[in-house]
């Protein structure tokens, strides 16, 4: 049970492959492996040599493992060393560490409610290959 004040927070264990939809308020951690779609109001968390395949939104995303898909937070976005994306990106803000690795189409520095307005990424989003 979560403490008063403090979010919940879900985990998908390493070890574990689930497909399907993960929805609601909170925050989630994925260590094992997921197919799907992810809509979640808090923050959303790839562990290190876990995975993610399919289109995540949430307040914010952490990406320590590989996520295949668009990914698309109010608030930020931020790639640990281990950390890689392969898709778009959509974010109010984005910090990226040495040795993260991404490849697609990528907009931040939107203000929050902003981000749901911006123009669709065809041809204006920058492309972040490395």
């Amino acid at each position: 049970m979560a403490s008063p004040g403090k979010p919940s927070e879900s985990v998908l264990s390493s070890g574990l492959t689930i497909e399907g939809k993960i929805e609601g308020n909170g925050n989630v951690r994925v260590a094992g492996r997921f197919k799907g779609n992810v809509n979640v109001k808090g923050e959303f968390t790839v562990e290190s040599g876990a995975s993610v395949h399919g289109e995540v939104r949430a307040d914010s995303v952490l990406v320590g493992g590989e996520v295949r898909g668009q990914i698309v937070a109010t608030s930020r976005v931020e790639f640990k060393e281990t950390g890689t994306l392969i898709g778009d990106l959509k974010a109010g803000s984005l910090a990226v560490a040495a040795g993260s690795k991404m490849r697609g189409k990528v907009e931040f520095g939107w203000k929050e409610g902003e981000i749901e307005d911006a123009p669709p990424m065809e041809g204006g989003g920058l492309s972040a290959t490395r």
